[in-house]
């Protein structure tokens, strides 16, 4: 934790962190408020509901999830009730099963700048719904893969031979596999022109396996989203370690010459600007405070 003084050296001044400074003292005090009654209102709508899934082995049972939509509103009325304030609205983002719903926002107040982060981050776990349709699917599907072990083995092998007998022709004959690979990437036009004849040859695999791809489809189709975080305030380093919780972070900035600097000298800031910095801290307090449940 960084202790400031009466200068502030730092990419960004984060409200919140340690001071001396009477100003950024009163500053603290909105932001833990600001934290205490965000952590509630994040705790109320990722608040956990049971619902009823279906495992891959057919099996069912109940799950406990909460509903996204609930933190999205949350967010998207945060945005709209700061409308003096610049955001390009609610945001997603996503890495397998990590996902983060965000806002950015911020304003700009004579040479300074205030920014916004509110942040959640939460897992996804993947179910089937429990409908019978997915039992018939996997049914079909296991049959259908059963059935064509042999024919796919098969039709891999005959895939072999006619690439090396069309090779052949083409005058390519014993080619080591690395300049095969890199042939069929460099002339596109050449790799359809065999997988078409290979395709031709065997209609009725091609068959199976459209079929294969159209039950794994609707198997997809049928697949339900449970969401799963934790009730706690993170940092941004935890936020990036991938981490459950959620975050709101306030930063303040200093613009030069259209650069923002990390250098704040509290003792240059006039009292009519303290307010107004003051005023759109109370501002996000205020609609955290709307919003409450």
């Amino acid at each position: 934790m960084i202790e400031f003084k009466e200068v502030y050296e730092r990419n960004h001044m984060r409200i919140g962190n340690i001071t001396n400074n009477e100003f950024f003292l009163e500053l603290n005090k909105l932001n833990e408020k600001i934290q205490e009654e965000f952590l509630k209102k994040i705790i109320h709508e990722t608040r956990s509901v049971t619902c009823d899934v279906m495992l891959g082995d057919s099996t069912t049972k109940q799950v406990e999830t909460f509903d996204i939509k609930n933190v999205e509103v949350f967010f998207g009325d945060f945005n709209s009730k700061l409308s003096e304030w610049s955001s390009q609205g609610v945001t997603y983002s996503s890495d397998e099963d990590l996902r983060r719903i965000f806002i950015k926002s911020e304003i700009r107040t004579e040479d300074y700048i205030l920014s916004l982060h509110a942040s959640l981050q939460y897992h996804v776990l993947l179910y089937y719904r429990p409908l019978q349709k997915v039992i018939e699917l996997q049914k079909k599907l296991a049959g259908l893969i059963n059935n064509s072990g042999d024919s796919e083995s098969k039709y891999k092998d005959e895939s072999e031979r006619l690439i090396l007998e069309k090779l052949n022709e083409l005058g390519f004959k014993d080619m080591p596999k690395q300049e095969l690979f890199e042939l069929f990437y460099n002339d596109e036009e050449l790799a359809l022109k065999i997988k078409k004849m290979i395709d031709e040859s065997q209609p009725e695999i091609i068959d199976i396996q459209d079929k294969k791809n159209q039950f794994f489809k609707e198997l997809d189709n049928l697949l339900l989203e449970t969401f799963h975080t934790t009730s706690v305030m993170i940092d941004e380093q935890k936020l990036v370690n991938g981490e459950e919780g959620c975050l709101c972070n306030i930063d303040l900035e200093y613009v030069d010459n259209g650069a923002k600097q990390g250098l704040i000298d509290a003792s240059i800031i006039t009292e009519q600007l303290k307010v107004r910095i003051r005023q759109c801290v109370e501002n996000i307090l205020n609609v955290v405070l709307e919003n409450k449940s």
